[in-house]
């Protein structure tokens, strides 16, 4: 049996039809192919499938899809505003902070929500923030540092 559910996405309005049962990262990766929100773990523990809701980063792997219900999701494919990319984006590419780039996209949006609640956080901050998200290449000394940059600190 299959259940109707509107989601918004990357401010985006979508009418689906899903199981029940159904994560949002089942649904935002097979049913609207937003495929940059990994499947990594399944269990919570690696942070791959990091997206926002209402502005807080959330695991989507496990969280139901029926209870995003109302709210405003954002993945990494919806930073990008006008083909401009995101400030963070941005400072990853520049400094290099991504090797396999797995983890980059749940890595950028706990960085972005930290961001938005603090234009300037300390290097302590910025660890903790990310700190739900594994990294098996970089070993967070480049994403660090380009979080750092945005802080305007050395």
């Amino acid at each position: 049996m299959r259940q109707p559910i509107e989601l918004r996405v990357n401010g985006s309005l979508y009418c689906l039809e899903i199981k029940p049962h159904s994560t949002l990262l089942e649904v935002l990766r097979n049913d609207l192919g937003l495929t940059g929100t990994k499947e990594g773990c399944d269990g919570g523990e690696c942070g791959a499938c990091t997206i926002l809701l209402d502005g807080e980063p959330v695991l989507s792997c496990l969280m139901l899809a029926i209870e995003a219900e109302g709210k405003s999701i954002t993945t990494i494919e919806g930073l990008a505003q006008d083909g401009e990319l995101d400030v963070i984006q941005k400072v990853f590419i520049e400094e290099g902070a991504f090797q396999c780039g797995f983890c980059t996209p749940g890595m950028i949006l706990s960085a972005k929500a930290l961001f938005n609640h603090n234009s300037s956080p300390t290097i302590e901050a910025i660890k903790e923030a990310i700190s739900g998200n594994l990294c098996r290449c970089t070993g967070y000394i480049k994403p660090i540092r380009a979080l750092v940059k945005l802080t305007g600190s050395k």
